[in-house]
């Protein structure tokens, strides 16, 4: 992948622990509220009947895009950034225009949740993306719309942004999906499906991001529909007709994808983190990654105020082998510490993260090397040995994930420089400001 020149304007030099004594240091930390929910509770509020207020919302790019899109389609959607609080008026489900043009910006629950959206209700529906998501796929679920009876009508590229929709409702009871790409798919017809007038059966080819599956039949489940599953060769999920989402007022979660850096530096420095308001019985499958560091070495406590993470002496962590199929968003996380292990990390399962902001297997790969790192990759899987990474200015590829995620790195490693930082706009925003923060505490 190719390196961009790096100027004094567009980096972010990483504060290095290395030698300092830590020993006993515990943070708290809090972070926004998970981009996931954000953007499935506002879809889920705009086809319900009714006002729906959005506590603890996440802004950030990806979810003022899906907002944006939302009032371009006519709704009543109003956001106070200061108390993160969204207020949505839905209409049933329908949309106030039968035409729009929507711009899904870089956001892939926008892009594939509201094409969904659009592809069930009857119009003309122009929807773009940036450059960015233009190079993201988007044909499994175009395909399935399709067959559905939607026109499909793609502009530079068959099966990517940007297209026109042409839709008269679902006109069929039974859809099969492959999310081998991204299990938005099928999240985005789940939630849609309601709006279909008739019993929808959709068979999944694929397993990975079951996790995300699960939350969106958790959350429509909160705001009123049922969805039925069935575990055959390929598994089915059924929503029955006759359902309808009804208004909520509904509290977010924090963002566990977030609040997993906390966790991770936790880890490399051998010190306590505590992540406000996190507790086990969160809806994101991001939780899992929790085990992940108790396997590498951490101990994990709840307290009233979160789930406490503290790595071992010293940051010395043990190698691990781990399928990241249901968590996959910190795949890169893990690569960013796995240098410091004592043995081999494998991280398998992961495959469709080539297709995501960037081709992350790749990046990863490339930034670990240009670090002096041995590693291998697979077509879904990456294996990371132990050594101890150089000074190294680290391309992100645009890529949110791969900022903060090999920030960690900067922790341990002197002259570890983060290219484009402003890229984790996209999820969390003041990243850095908070990163540092927790540094300061530690000096």
């Amino acid at each position: 992948m190719k390196q961009t020149a790096l100027s004094p304007d567009d980096s972010r030099k990483i504060p290095c622990l290395a030698g300092k004594d830590l020993t006993g240091r515990h943070l708290t930390v809090t972070v926004p509220g998970s981009k996931s929910i954000t953007n499935r509770a506002l879809l889920l509020a705009t086809l319900a009947d009714g006002v729906s207020t959005l506590r603890g919302a996440l802004f950030s790019d990806d979810s003022r895009s899906f907002l944006k899109c939302i009032q371009d389609l006519g709704f009543a959607a109003y956001a106070d950034e200061e108390t993160k609080c969204i207020t949505v008026t839905g209409l049933g489900g329908r949309p106030p225009v039968d035409t729009a043009s929507v711009y899904v910006g870089s956001a892939g629950t926008a892009a594939r949740f509201l094409t969904a959206y659009l592809g069930a209700c009857e119009g003309i529906w122009h929807l773009d993306a940036s450059p960015q998501m233009r190079r993201r796929p988007m044909a499994p679920l175009l395909e399935s719309l399709q067959r559905l009876g939607c026109e499909v009508s793609c502009g530079d590229k068959p099966g990517f942004f940007p297209f026109t929709l042409r839709s008269r409702g679902f006109q069929s009871g039974r859809i099969s999906v492959n999310i081998a790409d991204s299990s938005q798919f099928l999240s985005a017809l789940l939630i849609s499906a309601c709006l279909s007038g008739h019993t929808m059966e959709i068979e999944t080819k694929g397993t990975h991001g079951m996790a995300y599956i699960d939350m969106t039949c958790r959350m429509m489940e909160q705001f009123g529909i049922h969805t039925e599953i069935t575990r055959t060769p390929d598994t089915v999920f059924t929503v029955p007709a006759g359902q309808a989402c009804r208004a909520l007022d509904y509290q977010i979660e924090p963002d566990l994808s977030a609040a997993c850096y906390f966790y991770a530096m936790a880890a490399v420095l051998g010190i306590s983190v505590t992540v406000r308001h996190v507790s086990s019985s969160s809806m994101q499958g991001d939780l899992r990654f929790l085990d992940v560091l108790v396997r590498m070495g951490c101990i994990r406590r709840e307290t009233p105020e979160g789930i406490c993470i503290t790595g071992p002496a010293g940051g010395r962590l043990k190698g691990v082998s781990v399928d990241m199929s249901s968590f996959s968003d910190q795949a890169i996380t893990l690569a960013a510490i796995a240098p410091f292990a004592d043995s081999p990390t494998v991280i398998t399962g992961i495959g469709h993260i080539r297709f995501q902001e960037s081709d992350r297997i790749r990046a990863i790969v490339t930034q670990l090397s240009g670090m002096g790192i041995r590693c291998e990759e697979s077509r879904d899987s990456i294996t990371v040995y132990p050594g101890t990474p150089s000074a190294h200015a680290v391309d992100t590829y645009e890529d949110h994930r791969m900022a903060m995620g090999f920030s960690l790195t900067g922790l341990r490693v002197p002259g570890i420089r983060i290219r484009n930082p402003q890229c984790c706009g996209k999820t969390f925003e003041n990243y850095f400001d908070v990163l540092d923060a927790c540094v300061a505490e530690c000096l």
